[in-house]
This record gives structure tokens, C-alpha cells and sequence, in this order.
């Protein structure tokens, strides 16, 4: 499947290590949601992982996995997620775990199937940001630097602003969208409802739904819903 990245207005994230039902899994791959991304901060594997794969693979949705450890590699996805944590201050999730990877399977990997994430974590709650030793007090010229540094320097194709379980300052992802040139903007955390998706569709390219998934579906679906510009960048 040819999956352009340039399309996608909402995605559903899933995480293997969190049980979803068959049906609720049926509603949101036919709930017209542009891509199905698999991933999260811990308890990944291989075998939770190809085991959701295998059930996604059952729809037409594009599916795609954004790899958080290298022993939870599995084949098969459209496309291959990398996250680059530019405010990590544990190197380890900037270059350290991605020199790893590619010691291993670089000379096997497909790069047309590759896309890399210019990560900004901002909630220094979230697992991820404790993971990575994100470096979370930023104000809006620390965000748009990183956010430059993404599009401009290492010229990757998405800037994830990521505030993991909470809803974000809107006013700022605004901003840091602004100085994107090339990247995508995708923004995720604490879109609960469709009032939420919809603020946030406002100044985000993409927007990503995940955690209310699992504690109120029908929320989540609602968040297809979200009107956005079409012909926007």
C-alpha cells in the first residue's frame, strides 16, 4: 500500500501493551481515521505487537508503527516510524537507540518504508518524557528552534509536539506550525472529545487520538468527525 504521510488529517494510536476489543477495533478502522499508528512508551513487544498488527491487517486502513525499542521491530507495517526526541537530555534517545537499530538491521531496511519523527515532548508527566529525560520547560522559541531544527536542518518529515495525556497550549503548537516549511506538524494528547479534536485541527497539519480510546470509544470515533480545511499545507 502507498501511504503518503502529506494526506493525513487524524490518526487513531493504538498501543499493544493495552487491551482493545474486537468490535471497538472494527469501529475504528472503518471510522474513516486516515492511518492506524501502533506504538507506546512501554511494555512494547514482539508478540503484542505482531498480534495487533495481525488484527489491523484485516482492513484496508493504513497501518504504520512507530518503533520504540528494536526487540518490538515487526515487519509487515506500511510504514516505519523512528522518533527522534530533540529535547531528550539522555542522548540515548537522540542518536543512542537508533545507532543500535542500524548496527543491526541497516543493511536490510527498506527506506523507502522510513520516516523520521522530530519528537518535542511537553508533559513532564508523561511516561515518555520520564523515559527520555525530556527537557519539558520550554517556552514558545525553545519549541520553534527544535521545530527548525526538524524541518530545516535534518529535514524530517514530521514534528511531533507531544503532550501525552494532556490537552496542550494550543496558542503554541499555532506558533510552531508557522515556521514549518516542509514537515508535518502532528500534534497528540488529551483529545477527548470532538470539541478538543477540533481546536486542535485548527493549528496542527495531523492530530493523533489515542488514550481516550480505551476509556470512552465513543468519544474517540467523534473525534473523526473534526471539520478540517482540506486544502490547507
Amino acid at each position: 500500500m502507498i501511504v503518503d504521510i502529506r494526506k493525513w488529517k487524524h490518526v487513531f494510536k493504538l498501543d499493544p501493551d493495552r487491551h482493545i476489543s474486537d468490535e471497538a477495533l472494527d469501529r475504528l478502522c472503518l471510522s474513516g481515521t486516515d492511518a492506524i499508528m501502533v506504538g507506546g512508551s512501554s511494555g512494547v513487544t514482539f508478540d503484542n505487537t505482531v498480534d495487533l498488527l495481525s488484527r489491523i491487517r484485516q482492513y484496508e486502513v493504513p497501518c504504520v508503527l512507530e518503533i520504540s525499542n528494536q526487540e518490538a521491530i515487526v515487519p509487515g507495517f506500511d510504514l516505519f516510524l523512528i522518533p527522534v526526541v530533540l529535547n531528550a537530555d539522555d542522548p540515548k534517545w537522540i542518536v543512542g537507540q537508533h545507532h543500535e537499530a542500524l548496527k543491526e538491521y541497516g543493511s536490510m531496511l527498506n527506506w523507502d518504508e522510513i520516516i523520521a519523527e522530530g519528537y518535542i515532548i511537553l508533559n513532564s508527566e508523561a511516561t515518555a518524557a520520564q523515559l527520555t529525560s525530556a527537557r519539558t520547560n520550554l517556552d514558545t522559541r525553545d519549541v520553534a528552534a527544535y521545530a527548525r531544527m526538524a524541518d530545516k536542518l535534518f529535514h524530517m518529515s514530521i514534528v511531533y509536539l507531544e503532550y501525552s495525556g494532556v490537552f496542550g497550549d494550543m496558542e503554541l503548537v499555532r506558533r510552531t506550525r508557522q515556521v514549518l516549511e516542509n514537515a508535518r506538524l502532528f500534534y497528540g494528547g488529551g483529545i477527548d472529545s470532538l470539541e478538543k479534536a477540533q481546536q486542535a485541527a485548527e493549528v496542527a497539519d495531523t492530530i493523533v487520538v489515542g488514550n481516550i480510546i480505551y476509556s470512552d470509544l465513543e468519544q474517540g470515533l467523534q473525534t473523526v468527525n473534526v471539520n478540517f480545511d482540506r486544502t490547507g499545507r
